[in-house]
Order: C-alpha cells, then structure tokens, then sequence
C-alpha cells in the first residue's frame, strides 16, 4: 500500500493537519509539528497528542502515513561548533515532539556548509545525526535529497549513501523529492534515467531504507540546482513519471506527499496517484 497526501497546515492545532488531510480523501500527508520559522515552541501536551491521535483514528489515517518535516531553521552542517549544538538541540527537539505524537518519521534536509568542504560537511551532520539517536527512542530520521543549490549536501545517491555509513545506524532513512531529483542533474522523466536511477538506488541505499517520496513536478531545468516546484503534470517531469511511481510496486509502504504550490489542485492529484496505484 501507498500513503498519498500533501503537506497540510497545523494551523488551529495538530490536529487540524488530520482534519485537512480527511478533506483531500488522503491516505498519509506531511506537516510541521511546530512553527518551522520559529525556534522554540511550546512542549506538546498529552491532551494534544491524544487529540491528535485520535483525529488521525477519525480520517482512517496509519501512523506510518505521515511525513512530519523539521524546521528550515535547522542546518546541521553548520561549520561554526556551536550554531552546529544548537541546531542538534533543536533536531532533538523536534524528534521528540513527533514521538509524542506517535509517529514514525521526521523527514530533514541534512544541511549546508556553508563554504565547507564536502566531506567536513557530511562528518559534521552524521555527528549530529548520531548524537541525536543516541537521545531518542523510536522515530526514524529521514533525510532528504537536495537540489544542490549553494553548499546543500545530499544532492546525489552517491552523498546519502556516504552519509548513511557516517551515522552507522539502521534507524536512519531517506527520503525522494522528484524536483529536487531533477534539480541536482537526474533525469527520472525517461524510462531510461527512471531505471538507471532506481537501479543506483538499490545498489548505494536499498529499497528498505526508503522512508518517504516527495512527488513533485518542477519548473527548473535538468541539473539546474534551482528548486522550483510546480503542480503535477506541469512542469518538465509530466503526469508519466508519477503515474509510473504510484504503480511501482517498489514504491510501497511509506508517504508519498505533494508539495505543489496550488492546493486546490491537491485533492485531484490525489485521487489520481490512488487510481493509478489501485
């Protein structure tokens, strides 16, 4: 089974995300648990969770459906020590409030250098990355390919495979974003780079450690390093890739949300990703 959703808001309350998701008959979705432009927000209580959980029940929704993201205020590749324990802080953080939710993942951007050299970049968030398993429990983190742009590390399966070896851990996982995919130089809009692509998958990470796909069309040229999202079927990637993603039997088990920058388009791209797997 596929979860399909969006990225949904949490305005009004956790639970809300829930709500909306309902709404789209989707049968995951992403969401932030906080304010992603804010540091700090206030610990989530256990009457919230237990609403939360208990909206979740309501729109017939798995725990493994949904695809909570961190906050874009957080770079563990932050070369400066200290900026770099903050941001792990604020991982940690965010780690916990989806265990107290009772989910499973929190999906991430592993984090930019900022002029570093690559392979510093990487050690630094692997540390990270270990330090907060090593305070956790149970919710997987799930890192996110990069387009690329600026000094954004994970742009290619061969920089999250390394990534992968430097935490060391199986409770760490990856996740796709389509745009960013064909951003940082991967063509998954031909059959051939489609193949090729899933073929270096499995060699470098394994299907088992696919955790979540962001299905996104793009407006940004093939190796653009240019993150610029568009709804399905309108951009350079075309209905044909996503319809070949909800049928790849591959692809089961874990969230597959969009992130299109027209949510009254959700509802139909939704629908169509559930036919096209069904």
């Amino acid at each position: 089974m596929k979860y399909f959703g969006a990225h949904v808001s949490i305005a009004g309350g956790l639970f809300q995300a829930a709500d909306r998701a309902r709404e789209l008959s989707a049968t995951g979705f992403a969401m932030f648990t906080k304010n992603q432009r804010q540091w700090r927000a206030p610990a989530i209580t256990d009457a919230e969770a237990e609403e939360f959980k208990a909206h979740l029940a309501t729109a017939g929704i798995q725990p493994e459906g949904v695809l909570p993201h961190d906050s874009y205020l957080i770079n563990l590749g932050n070369p400066d020590p200290e900026k770099r324990k903050n941001a792990t802080g604020a991982f940690v953080a965010e780690l916990q409030r989806v265990e107290k939710l009772g989910l499973n993942y929190l999906n991430f951007h592993p984090g930019s250098g900022l002029g570093a050299g690559l392979q510093d970049t990487l050690k630094a968030i692997a540390e990270c990355i270990r330090q907060a398993l090593s305070e956790t429990t149970a919710v997987i983190p799930v890192i996110e390919n990069t387009a690329g742009q600026g000094n954004c590390a994970g742009k290619s399966l061969e920089e999250l495979q390394r990534l992968l070896e430097l935490v060391h851990d199986d409770r760490c996982a990856v996740c796709i974003d389509t745009c960013h995919a064909y951003a940082a130089g991967i063509d998954l809009a031909s059959p051939e780079g489609y193949d090729a692509f899933w073929k270096e998958f499995e060699s470098r990470i394994g299907f088992g450690r696919l955790r979540g796909m962001h299905l996104n069309d793009t407006k940004s040229a093939l190796g653009s390093h240019l993150d610029r999202h568009a709804p399905l079927g309108e951009g350079n990637l075309g209905w044909t890739l996503f319809e070949r993603l909800a049928a790849d039997p591959r692809l089961d088990g874990f969230p597959m949300v969009v992130e299109t920058p027209e949510p009254e388009k959700w509802s139909a791209e939704i629908a169509r990703l559930k036919e096209t797997a069904e």
